[in-house]
């Protein structure tokens, strides 16, 4: 490959020495070689004859890219989860040049939203934040120096070991505090670890109770996912009643689907005396009682659809302590009296 040419995604970009002795960089705005190499040599023969080939950028606001980056934002599938965080921005960032957002100023807000939210939180901002100052280079709103600067702004570290997960007994005492509507989402995540928006958007064409798996196509990770159907949940999803004119597998009397449970799963909870909990600690509860009854990191993590065994391990812990556990969870097995099936026995 050429020096002074190089690929940012499908594009060809060029690196050239500006008459001031300054890097320059360049988009070709092609996926051709050969037009970036003619558009390299073209900028290094200005600058050999003494003329500056740097073309002037504007000033833009960040205001400006918010809203060209929320227009391209709103045709990608991340836009639902994105859209908030650009609105926080643009409270802190709108009125600024792009060109005056230094690093210094990155990490004052950085410091400053650390008092106020979780490391996860400020991190998505940030990451945000960096994403909209590419796609503005790549628009021609700034250079590649200050691209560059932006980028070199960290990450807070960030704390995972949050765990929280609920005892066999607790998981009764939810499920009985359920409302109607609730009792199965909430029974699917105990039994499933699939995580909320998956249950809520899940179609009856994703069940297939023939050879017992849901099959979801589009996951958070953006891969495709079987996950078994157990003796429970089968019996339950063919108790239920399946209109013909709803795709969805939880509807509300409408026939709409669920945009969220919180009110719903909270009342449960308060009900139950089950306190710091969320939604999400069902998958944890899942995976916890998993591995506890002995199965191993690898068919966890491919039970709950993490790309890497990174996130699996915090759950790594449990297993030493649960071993007598687990030879006697297959005596039980061997018996033919599965304890976790009758604990989560469906009650109708």
């Amino acid at each position: 490959m050429a020096k002074g040419i190089y690929k940012r995604g499908m594009i060809w970009w060029i690196r050239y020495t500006g008459c001031d002795g300054k890097k320059r960089f360049e988009s070709s705005k092609s996926t051709s070689f050969k037009i970036a190499e003619n558009l390299l040599i073209h900028r290094k023969n200005e600058v050999m004859e003494g003329r500056n080939p740097d073309k002037r950028i504007k000033n833009h606001t960040f205001q400006e890219l918010a809203n060209h980056y929320s227009s391209w934002a709103a045709r990608q599938k991340s836009f639902k989860s994105k859209k908030g965080f650009i609105r926080q921005l643009v409270m802190v960032f709108g009125n600024c040049q792009l060109r005056n957002i230094t690093p210094m100023f990155i990490e004052q807000w950085q410091t400053e939203r650390f008092t106020m939210n979780k490391p996860a939180t400020v991190n998505r901002l940030l990451a945000t934040l960096k994403h909209m100052f590419t796609k503005a280079m790549e628009w021609d709103m700034l250079s590649e120096d200050i691209l560059q600067k932006v980028r070199r702004v960290k990450l807070l570290r960030e704390d995972n070991k949050r765990l929280r997960f609920l005892a066999v007994e607790e998981c009764q005492r939810l499920i009985d505090c359920c409302a109607p509507h609730l009792k199965p989402i909430v029974m699917v995540a105990l039994h499933t670890g699939m995580r909320q928006g998956e249950i809520l958007n899940l179609k009856w064409e994703h069940v297939d109770l023939k050879h017992g798996f849901i099959l979801l196509d589009t996951t958070k990770t953006g891969e495709r996912r079987e996950i078994p159907i157990d003796n429970t949940l089968k019996e339950m999803f063919n108790e239920m009643p399946r209109g013909f004119e709803s795709k969805c597998v939880f509807t509300g009397k409408d026939g709409d689907t669920y945009k969220s449970v919180k009110r719903s799963f909270n009342t449960a909870l308060k009900k139950a005396e089950i306190s710091n909990f969320r939604f999400h600690d069902l998958r944890h509860t899942f995976a916890s009682h998993l591995v506890m009854i002995g199965v191993d990191l690898v068919t966890v993590k491919e039970l709950l659809g993490h790309k890497s065994l990174t996130m699996t391990l915090r759950y790594a812990h449990l297993s030493p302590g649960h071993k007598v556990k687990a030879v006697e969870m297959l005596d039980n097995t061997l018996s033919g009296m599965s304890s976790i099936q009758k604990v989560y026995n469906f009650e109708k």
